[in-house]
Order: structure tokens, then C-alpha cells, then sequence
């Protein structure tokens, strides 16, 4: 194939067709999307104003809360507009800046992550410490940490991939621009890219995952000693919500990242995408904060206070 022109923008040919079938199903998405927002929106809402909720592990919640609502932000509204309009059309400095913007947040939340089920590890293990060992210093550190790991890693990567020259054919076979399908574009030897983003992949995927399952396995091994059976329960039941939120994010992400590129599809990359950029946002606010009983109270007490304002 020929070497396309570096500055001809891309097309991106979307998750949906115009079928009745697709119309429903991109409402759904668009529901999801703005129940994902005002969820988060909320979260952080919440937090802010209740001073019993400024503790470390709610902090990390309302960094995760923000994080989400940039990653819905990022791709949704590109999306809807492509699917309405039928202009698909992205420029490279688009394609570059949504890569970039996108993997800090999955990054960030890679590892922002791992230092909520820190946090959760030194809360249940060893509570009487807990001032100590997850004092607001670490926490803020923690937090910084995770985002300026996850931005040298969008930034690494979207330069990248758009160092390499792209052949005639264009059209990304995606609803965002995301790395590993722009790559497929690439009229070059791709393979020390790929080499190096799979490096990067360990690091910022089954690295943080593996500190999520030990401190969780700790976790557990405290639950069994209790001699409580209702406290048992209600600790399998928090621990088991968590670490299904935190598999739907981190498997989708490794079988995007990390999987043989003999093996890939654009149509399982894209809805497997879906699943980690759209889904999971939504389910956060859900599993981490509106099950908890101190979230609840404070939207209570909110609700009251917003309608004795209003009378």
C-alpha cells in the first residue's frame, strides 16, 4: 500500500450502523454515559461537602469519581457526534491529544486503583494504624503518582504512534482513537513499538493488579478470622463487588493491550472497549460509594438541607 499523507485526518468508522437495532443500543450507551456522569458528579459533590467524608479513602473515591467522568468525557461526545452528524472525520493532533488524554485516565486509574485497595488493606489489617500508614501525605502522593504515571505514558505513547507513516486506507476501525488500532495503520516495522508498549503494559496493568489481589487476599484472611458471621458476610459481599469492577476494568484493558496481535478483532477490541471506556465508569459510583452507609447519610442529609433551603 501506499504511504498516505501524514496531515489527511482519519476516519473513525464507529461502534454503531443506522439500524433500529444500533439506534437503541447508541441511546442505551448515551444513557449509561449520562448516568455515569451525574453518578460521579455527585460522588465528588458529596465528598466535598461532608467534612465526616475527608478521609484518605474518600479523597482516593473522589479522584476516581473525577477520573471517570474525563474518561466518559473524552470519548462519549466524539462519538455521538460522529453517529449523528456522519462526519467521522479525525485530525491527527485529535487522534494524538484523545490518546493521550485517554491513557492518562486509564492509567491513572490503573494505579489509583492499587492505592484505594492499599487503603483498604491498612483500614481492615491494622485500623489502629491507619492514621499512620495512610496518612494525607501518602495519599496525596499516591494520588500525584498515578496521575503523572498515567500522563508519561499517554504522552510516550501517542507520540509514538503517530511518529510512524500511514498508508492510504485511513479508517480506524474504532469509535476513539486508541493505540494498538492506529498502529495496524502503520506503513513501518511496528515491532519495537509494540515490544515497548507491552513492556509498559506489565508495568501499569499486571503490576497494579497484582498489589490489588494481595492486598485483597489479606484482606480476606482477616474476614475469615471475625467472629461475627453478619460482619463475614457483609465483608465477602464488599470485597466480591470490588474485585468484580476491578476484573471488568483491568481483563479488558490486558485482552486490549496485551493480547497477541494474531489474535486481535476490531470488533471484539471495540466492544470490549466499550466495556472498560463506558460500563465501568457507571458501575463505580455504584460499588465503591452509593452501597456505603456514610455516602448514603451524607446524600440524605444533603437531600434535606437542599430542600429546607428551597422552602
Amino acid at each position: 500500500m501506499k504511504i498516505g499523507n501524514s496531515t489527511s485526518d482519519f476516519i473513525l468508522l464507529g461502534l454503531f450502523n443506522y439500524t433500529e437495532a444500533h439506534l437503541f443500543l447508541f441511546v442505551m450507551i448515551l444513557t449509561i454515559a449520562f448516568s455515569s456522569l451525574v453518578g460521579n458528579a455527585l460522588m465528588i459533590l458529596l465528598i466535598h461537602q461532608d467534612f465526616h467524608l475527608h478521609t484518605p479513602m474518600y479523597f482516593l473515591l473522589s479522584q476516581l469519581s473525577l477520573m471517570d467522568m474525563m474518561l466518559i468525557s473524552t470519548i462519549v461526545p466524539k462519538m455521538a457526534a460522529d453517529y449523528l452528524s456522519g462526519k467521522k472525520s479525525i485530525s491527527p493532533a485529535g487522534c494524538g491529544l484523545q490518546i493521550f488524554v485517554f491513557l492518562t485516565l486509564a492509567g491513572g486509574e490503573c494505579f489509583l486503583l492499587a492505592a484505594m485497595s492499599y487503603d483498604r488493606y491498612v483500614a481492615v489489617c491494622h485500623p489502629l494504624r491507619y492514621p499512620t500508614l495512610m496518612s494525607w501525605q501518602l495519599c496525596r502522593r499516591m494520588t500525584m503518582g498515578s496521575w503523572f504515571l498515567g500522563a508519561a505514558d499517554g504522552l510516550m505513547q501517542a507520540a509514538a504512534t503517530l511518529s510512524f507513516p500511514f498508508c492510504d486506507a485511513h479508517e480506524i476501525n474504532h469509535f476513539f482513537c486508541e493505540a494498538p488500532t492506529l498502529v495496524r495503520l502503520a506503513c513501518a516495522d511496528t515491532f519495537v513499538f509494540e515490544y515497548v508498549m507491552y513492556i509498559c503494559c506489565v508495568l501499569m496493568l499486571l503490576v497494579p493488579f497484582s498489589l490489588i489481589l494481595v492486598s485483597y487476599s489479606l484482606i480476606l484472611a482477616v474476614v475469615l478470622q471475625m467472629r461475627s458471621r453478619e460482619a463475614r458476610k457483609k465483608a465477602f459481599a464488599t470485597c466480591s463487588s470490588h474485585l468484580t469492577v476491578v476484573g471488568l476494568f483491568y481483563g479488558a484493558a490486558i485482552f486490549i493491550y496485551m493480547r497477541p496481535k494474531s489474535y486481535r478483532s476490531a470488533n471484539h477490541d471495540k466492544v470490549v472497549s466499550a466495556f472498560y471506556t463506558i460500563f465501568t465508569p457507571v458501575l463505580n459510583p455504584i460499588i465503591y460509594s452509593l452501597r456505603n452507609s456514610e455516602v448514603k447519610g451524607a446524600l440524605r442529609k444533603w437531600l434535606v438541607s437542599k430542600i429546607y433551603k428551597d422552602l
